[in-house]
């Protein structure tokens, strides 16, 4: 059987993204169609705001305006994820936060780099500091590049932050205008199958019975073909990823508010908090363990990080089910975005894992029925990997905390916590600084620099005495030339909300 009619099953941006890099990729075949059934009764979660430098690539792909993705959906340049209060402030003081920064100019030295700043016991300056010149621009609030700039293009590695049900809006309009993707608001309200276990028939209020060929699952934490309809487990890892609750809220704020050009991820003590800054609000998130802290203790902390002035915000609570199916393609099935999994919402994993499996899709999708079953082994076998090693890198921020203040913190240092995997790697990088060749698969998702950043930035300690250290005269003759870099890039990039401004009023140029 011919695969001609597929069909996405739930919008938002998990379904869009997955009808555009389909939409692009099958309108090459002769004869094939991509419609998208959205339902229009249940709101997106809406609250996934955050993204990694992946996603320029995906946009400038599927041919969208850097100019007006950024006026469309009020984007920011996010360079970085601040971690604050991640360790014990009681031995870090008002010097309690590092860089995780998306741009490495340095990464071919990053060894040697690493190896001096282990060496460097009194040091003053943040171990992202040596690394690259975006610390300094993010900690002076600039933006990664300038109005000069061609669009995708800059200065300093960046990704964006965004209003999510915007971003869906505008993958949409893209997605039906260039891809010829079909657009249908209906309830789904029964699934049929044939004697093999193939989804044959969807069955919709407005539209009645609809058969395809092929099925993307973006129906969210429901995920109505793969779990409820196939039956595929859920494999949770709250024994690893202890947080499972999150309160969230969207704080207005004022035309001559300062924007950072990162997120703040500030930690508490049954969790954290993610604030992120667009161009007229705040998203921010209280994310905690609702085995650590009541939901009324969440609150009044959440209360307290905002603020007085905030206190007439009300909260919307997210209840977090951690963890992933067993399998994400099953008979001519695939899921997507939360229909996959959720782990929670540090490093922005829900949108880059969904962009990541959809590209990942869309190599190899099947011209017929024959083809699925090695295809199918093949999807779950690599995603399952990609998914186990972003768990083991999501645990790191939390395993090797110095934290002992609460019993969350301490509970995320226990050894049953902790993936055996992370535990091996945390064991070769007591001894070893990480290099490339300790992340030996594409499928890894988080590569060396990520582990670099929150390694070291968390003062992980590595053993360094008997490697090779570079000498004084080179390590000099380096510090000297990036403390000229820094200064230029200084001098040259705007403040964040002054190139927003210039791009909303004369746009970036094409490339």
């Amino acid at each position: 059987m011919d695969i001609k009619k597929v069909v996405i099953v739930g919008g938002g941006t998990a379904g869009w993204l997955a009808a555009n890099h389909l939409g692009k990729e099958l309108l090459k075949r002769e004869g094939v169609s991509v419609t998208l059934i959205e339902s229009p009764d249940i709101p997106p979660i809406g609250v996934g705001e955050g993204t990694v430098p992946d996603i320029r690539q995906t946009l400038l792909n599927f041919g969208i305006s850097e100019t007006d993705f950024i006026r469309e959906c009020d984007a920011t340049f996010k360079q970085s994820i601040k971690f604050v209060n991640w360790m014990d402030k009681n031995t870090y003081g008002d010097g309690n936060f590092y860089h995780h920064l998306f741009d490495v100019p340095n990464s071919s030295h990053a060894k040697i780099l690493t190896e001096h700043w282990l060496n460097q016991k009194n040091t003053d300056k943040h171990y992202a500091h040596n690394l690259s010149s975006q610390h300094l621009i993010c900690e002076h609030g600039l933006a990664p590049k300038d109005i000069t700039t061609p669009e995708y293009q800059a200065d300093l590695a960046y990704a964006y932050h965004l209003n999510a049900g915007k971003f869906a809006q505008l993958l949409a309009k893209n997605a039906k205008e260039k891809y010829q993707v079909e657009h249908i608001l209906a309830n789904v309200e029964a699934v049929k199958c044939d004697n093999n276990g193939f989804i044959s028939n969807l069955i919709t209020d407005v539209h009645g019975e609809l058969a395809f060929d092929f099925y993307i699952d973006c129906s969210g934490f429901d995920s109505i073909l793969l779990s409820k309809t196939l039956n595929i487990p859920f494999i949770s890892v709250a024994d690893s990823l202890l947080v499972d609750s999150a309160l969230v809220v969207q704080v207005p704020t004022q035309p001559e508010d300062n924007i950072p050009p990162y997120t703040i991820a500030t930690a508490h003590q049954a969790g954290w908090v993610w604030d992120i800054a667009l161009s007229s609000r705040r998203g921010v998130g209280f994310v905690y363990s609702s085995k650590h802290i009541t939901d009324e203790k969440a609150k009044l902390k959440f209360d307290k990080y905002l603020g007085e002035k905030c206190q007439d915000l009300s909260y919307r609570k997210i209840s977090m089910k951690v963890g992933f199916r067993e399998k994400f393609w099953h008979k001519n099935c695939v899921a997507l975005g939360l229909a996959q999994g959720f782990l929670e919402p540090l490093e922005a994993t829900s949108i880059l894992l969904t962009d990541f499996c959809a590209k990942f899709l869309t190599q190899r999708f099947p011209h017929n029925r024959s083809q699925i079953e090695y295809l199918e082994q093949r999807f779950n076998h690599s995603m399952q990997y990609a998914w186990q090693r972003v768990v083991d890198f999501i645990k790191l921020h939390y395993c090797i905390s110095d934290r002992t203040d609460s019993s969350f913190w301490i509970e995320n240092k226990e050894s049953h916590t902790i993936p055996q995997t992370l535990k091996d790697r945390l064991t070769l990088w007591k001894d070893f600084v990480p290099v490339k060749d300790d992340f030996f698969s594409q499928f890894e998702v988080f590569y060396l620099e990520n582990f670099l950043f929150v390694l070291y930035g968390m003062g992980y300690s590595t053993d360094v005495i008997g490697e090779r250290k570079a000498t004084d005269s080179d390590m000099a003759e380096y510090f000297e030339r990036k403390e000229k870099i820094d200064e230029f890039l200084k001098n040259k990039l705007p403040k964040h909300r002054d190139l927003l401004e210039k791009i909303k009023k004369f746009g970036l140029q094409n490339i």
